[in-house]
């Protein structure tokens, strides 16, 4: 197993990947995709942590570093579409890339790692309980657009 950030050249890996997470499929090549796959790779702040496992990408997360003015003007990140290919689940991959976005958050000098899910199963739940995260000291609103 290695975890490193994407590479260029693996967004349709990546994309593939993301049909395991709540995407009904890979969307159309088109100039839109392709502006925000760059506008992603351009940023300094924002990582797309993957798990590789025999050569294919099995996990993934995004790690986002967001600037702050607040707590003497330290970072904060946000864990998003934290995803296992089903045929690779519950062999510490998804916790492989976790522990990575970690170790980026620690490098910035991120305050606070952040991380939301839409689950309600107990075993997604008790995941991100193992992996360090809890669900006591905020309480999350979301708006849909």
């Amino acid at each position: 197993m290695i975890i490193r950030e994407i590479r260029e050249n693996e967004l349709n890996d990546l994309l593939e990947l993301y049909t395991h997470l709540h995407e009904n499929g890979i969307p159309e090549n088109s100039r839109h995709l392709q502006n925000t796959w760059n506008k992603i790779l351009s940023d300094e702040n924002h990582h797309i942590i993957v798990c590789e496992k025999d050569g294919k990408i099995v996990s993934s997360c995004v790690c986002v570093i967001i600037p702050n003015l607040t707590r003497n003007i330290r970072p904060y990140a946000f864990i998003e579409n934290v995803v296992t290919h089903s045929d690779y689940r519950k062999k510490g991959y998804s916790t492989a890339c976790l522990d990575y976005a970690k170790k980026l958050a620690l490098n910035a000098d991120c305050y606070k790692i952040m991380l939301l899910t839409g689950s309600k199963n107990s075993d997604t739940l008790n995941f991100y309980r193992k992996a360090g995260y809890n669900s006591s000291d905020k309480t999350a609103f979301i708006q849909w657009l």
